[in-house]
């Protein structure tokens, strides 16, 4: 039986192995005392005595628990593959780490306006379940782990990528296209901002916003590059004036037509024939390409070849 890690590709099985090694690191360092990584690694707000430059990279390792682990990888595993065969796997690294550090941004943002719209600036103590903590200890304890930032820019991605595929749903048991499916989620983030349910919703938007922002600048610089401006609006590349010449006044093959295809009287049967296997072996080199390392890593002949023999 195929190993399925085998055939993952290496960004997103790494990211996986990785985030489930850090969850048993800190269950069995925290449980035999020695020390609480989520101190150390996990993000606090920025005003915190507890907080360090580093954290809003290695906030996005650390999980709560199983179960926060589960459904975080989960999705990870579920979209993160696709994702990484197309776009290729350095820009899904930079797109995956560009969502949690854009997460981790927008969850201090909405901390620090919280400090400053309740006033907490003004006092030394507050008042938690009935008793009074100094505020610096309250101010520490705002702290923000998980890849769920990073794993909701992957959601968006595909959303992006893939609007119209259908996706299962669990609960209930039916089909929704990508498109919709991440517009739910965001409504419901948005309407669960301010809650007290212990969830970093503003992190999830901001991870979905930050790469949402990235793909459409990959999307300009790439129409800046590239010819291509999509199947329908796509045009080749005007003759020169010596091709127009020798089009005009160069001499003609004799055309005659055999079995319902048209040959010119310097092509049989056998050149045709092994003209169209090499154009077929060439479609699959370029389409194995592009499930590699995804469309922008094509070169301009190789999109022109493609787009002409996607007419016949």
């Amino acid at each position: 039986m195929a190993n399925p890690m085998s055939a993952m590709p290496p960004a997103t099985k790494n990211l996986l192995i990785i985030n489930c090694i850090v969850l048993l690191a800190q269950t069995v360092l925290q449980q035999a005392g020695i020390v609480d990584l989520s101190s150390w690694l996990g993000l606090h707000f920025v005003l915190a005595d507890d907080f360090y430059l580093w954290q809003p990279f290695t906030y996005m390792f650390l999980h709560g628990g199983l179960s926060h682990l589960f459904f975080n990888m989960f999705a990870l595993w579920m979209f993160g593959g696709i994702i990484e065969r197309t776009i290729g796997t350095r820009r899904f690294l930079t797109y995956y780490f560009v969502c949690g550090l854009g997460a981790a941004l927008s969850q201090e943002v909405w901390q620090l306006a919280q400090y400053f719209v309740e006033g907490m600036q003004n006092y030394q103590f507050a008042k938690v379940n009935g008793a009074l903590i100094p505020m610096g200890q309250l101010l520490n304890a705002w702290t923000t782990i998980g890849a769920s930032g990073a794993v909701y820019g992957i959601l968006l991605a595909f959303g992006f990528l893939y609007p119209n595929e259908r996706i299962m749903l669990l609960i209930p048991p039916i089909p929704l296209k990508a498109k919709y499916l991440v517009m739910g989620y965001i409504v419901i983030e948005a309407l669960s901002l301010g809650m007290s349910d212990n969830i970093a919703h503003f992190a999830h938007l901001g991870g979905m916003l930050f790469g949402w922002l990235l793909l459409l600048y990959w999307r300009k610089r790439s129409s800046r590059t590239s010819n291509f401006r999509g199947w329908d609006n796509y045009t080749p590349d005007k003759p020169t004036l010596w091709q127009r010449l020798k089009k005009r006044f160069g001499k003609q093959p004799d055309i005659h037509i055999s079995g319902g295809r048209a040959f010119n009287s310097h092509t049989s049967d056998y050149d045709y024939n092994l003209q169209k296997k090499q154009q077929e072996a060439e479609i699959d080199r370029i389409l194995d390409k592009i499930n590699r390392s995804g469309y922008d890593s094509l070169t301009r002949e190789e999109k022109d070849f493609l787009f002409r023999n996607s007419q016949s």
